[in-house]
């Protein structure tokens, strides 16, 4: 890997995307591959782990993980808040996305589908095929298979976001992202 990366206990992955943040979904099949935006991705079960991303009919993306069977989930952040907007802007039919936005990659451990270099997440992903789902929502189950974090906002167990380019995003619309902001502590009962 080309980023430094610790690996996430595989029941604590949830807690990569469980504060909502934007994604970048990495796919590939054979000798191709691509990388799109997400916005609706979140945890669904614990153990094994398990997650829900929407993916649209019309994407490279889609039809490249369908193809596989397998994706990573990228958690990308504030510096690469352009990055992803272009990313989630074009089709993967139309240009080579990784190479026309200088996309830097490293090989998934489990999975063919690259991981993003300069995310502080990536989950490494095996769908579970729900047809009715897919076809009638874009709806689509993945099982986490590998989980790393960025060491310098991952804890072990919770991010700690002090770095604020390393900050993840969320996307409203239109190219507009909030980053993940102030972090809370509520009282115990």
């Amino acid at each position: 890997m080309s980023q430094n990366r610790v690996s996430v206990e595989l029941r604590r992955a949830y807690k990569l995307v469980n504060h909502g943040p934007t994604t970048l979904v990495s796919a590939a099949a054979g000798a191709r591959q691509n990388v799109m935006a997400a916005a609706w991705v979140m945890a669904l079960d614990f153990e094994p782990p398990k997650l829900a991303a929407v993916l649209a009919e019309d994407t490279y993306t889609r039809e490249l993980a369908v193809a596989s069977g397998e994706l990573v989930i990228n958690l990308p952040t504030v510096a690469q808040a352009a990055l992803t907007y272009q990313l989630g802007s074009v089709s993967g039919r139309d240009v080579d996305k990784l190479r026309e936005y200088g996309v830097s990659v490293s090989p998934g451990t489990k999975v063919g589908a690259p991981l993003v270099d300069g995310c502080v997440g990536w989950l490494e992903c095996k769908l579970i095929r729900e047809p009715h789902a897919e076809q009638a929502y874009d709806l689509f189950v993945c099982e986490v298979v590998a989980a790393w974090a960025d060491p310098e906002v991952w804890t072990g167990s919770e991010w700690r976001f002090d770095d604020p380019a390393k900050r993840t995003i969320h996307h409203c619309a239109g190219g507009v992202f909030f980053a993940t902001g102030e972090r809370l502590t509520a009282p115990r009962a």
